[in-house]
């Protein structure tokens, strides 16, 4: 501030273009004297090529002022040519000219782009007003630029976090989030009831895995949300925080922003490097907050699914008997798979069964609609009640009108569909009844393969059912009983997938154990329902 009160912006650049080197030493003294750094250029085509290497030193003068009547293009050409380059857009133009100055002039250099226009000469007064007028407004331009941007990373991030599928994938989401909104490395913990924690990380260059670092971080992280609710900040010294999180064998201080969940037992640490000199930018700590908010609100129902998914998981498995656990069913061969659906996806009702009953050997495949533990429930329920149904009744069709009529009383809303397959082992005869499921593959011996002809109403409807269908086995035959899971595909039709399937199978090498493997193999991989198999063969 000069002794007439004047603010003066210390520090700014003034890139002068004037071929006039009178003009230009004159206008360069006039600016330095107030304190400003000046550039001195005599043509338009020089500031351009001095725009592009300052550009690439990331040097950009904070104001241009331009003469109009420049030798090889004019003042306003320049200005045009300034502001159709997106990296050059912003910065302001103020044009002069020692000529008489018509307002015709002072419109086309504001049709050009240009932020103010000067007569000279000019008391110096009005040369450094004008200067600081321009990049006052081209300042507050870019604050406003700056903060729409970065509500935009922000908005952004935030819907990526809540369309995480499961915690590592949050955690990824919201590291790059963090690194977008910093323009610096960033590392997210998040770490549920349990303890464990889940890692993203983005812009940290590659490392050597370093789990003791890792760890060490998330031990750390886990005390500092201990009792704590809500989102609060801090930053932690490198000597307190592992070298190496951000760049390899780099020490450095991390701001770290941790956000409690409501039920006080999820935590979510945003991790940015920070230098101990480096002056706190108000904003950007408050959008690390609230990313940090929205990723611990995200977080909360990802961990609760997952202990939900682990306790369908569990419950299946101790209801559906492992291959090696089958109950020994003379005159058969059996072979069951179950593969549950991928670690992003709910578990569902899927389920299979082999029982001996008094006229054979009763199989099932099953797949209660829905997915979470209540469908796991169900199928756990349909399960017991169909092995007690069979120490009474063999006929497939009555044991699925039983069913029918259970899930009617207990469980109104629920439907399932299932396969039922009657096999007397000394004829080889089968009774199929079918209700809404995939009709089953008969493997001819020689590589033919037929879906039986079986259908009925989905369990759950009230409806009638009709008779069961009959078939043949012969001891070459395989008979294959499969859910959903296996082949439904967003997008294919249901009936190009069953012809997949029946076309895999045919050609699948003999065996029960092979057929499994080599349908799994082909169909199986990454689905997102579960997968229930029966494969059979008389013995």
């Amino acid at each position: 501030m000069d002794r007439n009160g004047t603010q003066h912006s210390p520090g700014t650049t003034v890139l002068v273009v004037d071929d006039v080197a009178a003009s230009r030493y004159a206008m360069g003294a006039v600016l330095s004297r107030a304190g400003h750094q000046v550039v001195p250029v005599a043509s338009g085509g020089e500031a351009l090529v001095e725009l592009d290497v300052r550009l690439r030193d990331g040097t950009l003068p904070d104001v241009a002022l331009v003469d109009v009547g420049l030798p090889d293009m004019s003042g306003f050409e320049l200005c045009r040519r300034v502001r159709t380059r997106p990296t050059l857009a912003a910065l302001p133009v103020v044009h002069f000219s020692a000529a008489a100055t018509a307002p015709g002039d002072r419109c086309r250099g504001l049709d050009a782009g240009g932020d103010a226009y000067l007569t000279v000469p000019a008391e110096p007064q009005e040369i450094q007003a004008v200067v600081r007028a321009a990049v006052r407004g081209a300042r507050r331009s870019t604050g406003a630029e700056t903060a729409v941007h970065r509500l935009t990373l922000l908005s952004e991030a935030i819907v990526t976090v809540q369309a995480a599928r499961c915690p590592r994938e949050l955690a990824a989401a919201a590291a790059d989030g963090a690194a977008r909104l910093t323009a610096s490395p960033a590392v997210v913990f998040v770490i549920g009831p349990d303890g464990e924690p889940y890692r993203g990380t983005a812009r940290c260059r590659p490392a050597p895995a370093n789990t003791g670092a890792h760890q060490a971080a998330a031990r750390l992280v886990t005390r500092l949300a201990e009792g704590r609710t809500g989102v609060h900040s801090t930053v932690v010294p490198a000597p307190l925080w592992p070298a190496g999180m951000f760049r390899p064998g780099v020490e450095e201080d991390a701001r770290l922003t941790v956000a409690t969940a409501q039920d006080g037992r999820t935590a979510v640490c945003l991790a940015t490097p920070v230098r101990r000199t480096a002056i706190t930018d108000p904003a950007a700590d408050g959008l690390l907050r609230r990313l940090a908010q929205a990723c611990a609100l995200a977080a909360e129902p990802l961990l609760l699914y997952r202990v939900e998914r682990h306790v369908a998981l569990t419950l299946q498995h101790s209801f559906l008997p492992q291959p090696h656990k089958l109950p020994d069913l003379p005159g058969v061969d059996i072979v069951v798979r179950y593969v549950p659906a991928s670690r992003q996806t709910e578990i569902g009702g899927d389920f299979y069964a082999a029982l001996r009953t008094a006229d054979g050997v009763l199989t099932a495949v099953g797949d209660v609609v829905g997915h979470s533990l209540d469908a796991a429930t169900v199928m756990v329920e349909i399960r017991h009640a169909l092995r007690a149904y069979c120490v009474t009744e063999s006929d497939p069709m009555v044991l699925a009108e039983q069913l029918d009529r259970m899930l009617q009383q207990y469980h109104p809303d629920v439907t399932a569909t299932v396969c039922l397959a009657l096999v007397d082992p000394g004829s080889g005869r089968v009774r199929i009844a079918n209700a809404g499921h995939i009709p089953p593959l008969i493997l001819r011996d020689g590589g033919g393969a037929e879906y039986v002809d079986a259908c009925g109403p989905l369990l759950g409807l009230g409806l009638e059912r009709p008779a069961p269908t009959e078939r043949r086995l012969k001891p070459t035959d395989r008979l294959l009983m499969v859910t959903d899971g296996l082949i439904e595909t967003r997008g294919t039709p249901l009936e190009t997938s069953l012809e997949q399937l029946r076309t895999a199978a045919a050609d699948a090498p003999a065996g029960l154990d092979t057929l499994c493997d080599v349908l799994l193999g082909c169909f199986g991989r990454d689905r997102e329902d579960d997968i229930a198999m029966l494969a059979l063969r008389l013995g």
